[in-house]
Formats: structure tokens, sequence, C-alpha cells
């Protein structure tokens, strides 16, 4: 009876999100991974991107919270691998506040969110559990064996399954992050119509009042680059100063007045 009490013990902790925190400062490691365990996570601490990477290659954690410097490998180049792996893992960089430069290209390659040395723990907790909710509604969405076609969305040559959480460019696949998904879903909605920068923060970010309107300028940097390694010719995300994005179907609108970011 013990042995089986044990058991289910042990099968319902495995149950639970496994979060990697790659860090190479001791104290942020003792108490992020203290407070990651209270709030009901599974975690594996690492002091340098190298250890981390050498486990991830057998098995990515369901989420990974990444320093950006490091010694050995930084956080930035053990985003990229990550991303060559899966681009659905949600990802949180670690940086300084002088750091934007780097925090920026951690957004480009990638990353969901980021938070500035010093932080609250009871912070970050609410991002990784943000993060956690969106990725199991796009995975809920992906397993269903069905496709209605009400929940498929045309623009053109785009396509996005809101069921499943996949986009595809002139049938080709457009990998996406969760929150680039709902970045472009948003701009899609209404074609031609500027959506402001807090109107596309609420659309990635439902749940999360703490993300800066910089991050939208970086996804949808992101997004453009993706779309253009499809279709070099594509120009239809335009940015209008002092505003917002819009997304046009016509790319002869492209360019009456508004600069591109």
């Amino acid at each position: 009876m013990i042995g089986e009490v044990s058991d289910r013990r042990d099968r319902s902790n495995l149950q639970k999100p496994l979060v990697a925190l790659v860090d190479d400062e001791p104290g942020i490691r003792e108490t992020v991974g203290f407070a990651l365990g209270r709030a009901g996570f599974r975690t594996s601490l690492y002091a340098d991107g190298a250890d981390a990477w050498a486990d991830f290659e057998q098995g990515l954690p369901d989420l990974a919270i990444l320093d950006i410097l490091m010694p050995r490998m930084d956080g930035l180049e053990l985003c990229r691998r990550i991303r060559s792996m899966s681009a659905e893992i949600p990802l949180v960089f670690l940086t300084s506040k002088d750091e934007e430069i780097d925090r920026i290209l951690g957004l480009e390659l990638g990353a969901d969110d980021y938070l500035c040395k010093p932080f609250s723990t009871r912070e970050l907790i609410a991002r990784v559990r943000v993060l956690f909710r969106r990725a199991a509604l796009s995975g809920a969405q992906r397993s269903d064996g069905s496709s209605p076609e009400s929940e498929l969305m045309h623009r053109g040559n785009l396509s996005l399954d809101l069921q499943r959480y996949t986009a595809h460019w002139d049938g080709l696949p457009l990998r996406l992050t969760v929150t680039e998904f709902r970045l472009l879903q948003a701009l899609i909605e209404q074609p031609g119509h500027v959506r402001t920068r807090d109107q596309l923060l609420a659309a990635a970010y439902p749940d999360d009042t703490y993300v800066s309107e910089r991050s939208v300028d970086t996804h949808v940097k992101r997004i453009r680059k993706k779309l253009i390694d499809l279709d070099p010719g594509f120009s239809l995300i335009e940015a209008v100063y002092g505003l917002g994005y819009r997304y046009t179907d016509d790319a002869r609108e492209i360019g009456r007045g508004e600069a591109k970011e």
C-alpha cells in the first residue's frame, strides 16, 4: 500500500511542467528554483548554457528561463539552438537593465518574454504561468483532430489555423511562436486597419500587463523576417508612424506616406 501511494506521487510529480533555469548566479538559481517549486513546477537548474544544452539535446523542458551573459555558452546562443529544435517552447530571458541590445536580439531570436534584473520572483512566476496557459491553449487546439472551416483565417496567400495555431504562406509552413501567431492574427483580422501597439500587446499578452511596447516592434520584425524567408517579395505588414501596424492584402497600398520600421 505504501508503495502504491509513493508510485502515485511520483507519477503526479512527473505530470508537473518542467521549467529549466539557466543562470550563472547561484543566488538566482536558489531563489528562483525554490519559488518555482513552491508554485508547483518541476525544475532543472544550470550554471551555464553548455551544461543546459547537453541535457536539452536529450529532451527539451516545457519552458526555459535563460540568462544572457553566461560562461561557455551564453543565453543568445542557447536560444538559437533551442529554436532550431522547437518553435513552440516558451522562452524567457533574464537581462540586466543596460543590456537593451542583447534583450532585443533575444526577442528577435524567438524569445517570448524578458525580465530585467533585479526582478520580483512573484512577477517571474506570474509570467511563467501566463506562458504556460497560452502554450496549453495552443497545444490543446493543435491536438484537436478536426479543423473546421470556420476556424481557418485566410488573407491572400496567408492562412492561419486558429484550432491548431499553425500558419502557412502560399502553402508553405510558417513557423511562429504563440506570441507571434497572436500578433499576426490580430493584424490580419482587419486588413488595412491600423492596430495600435497597445492593441497588439493586448492580443499577444492578454493576461500580462508588464510587457513594453518595444516588444511589439521586435516581434513584428521577426514575423516579417520569417515571411520574407518564404517569399522575398513580401511587404504586406506596414508600420504607421506614431500609431502601430497594419496588414494589407494589396502590396500597392504600401508606401502611402507612412514609413516602414
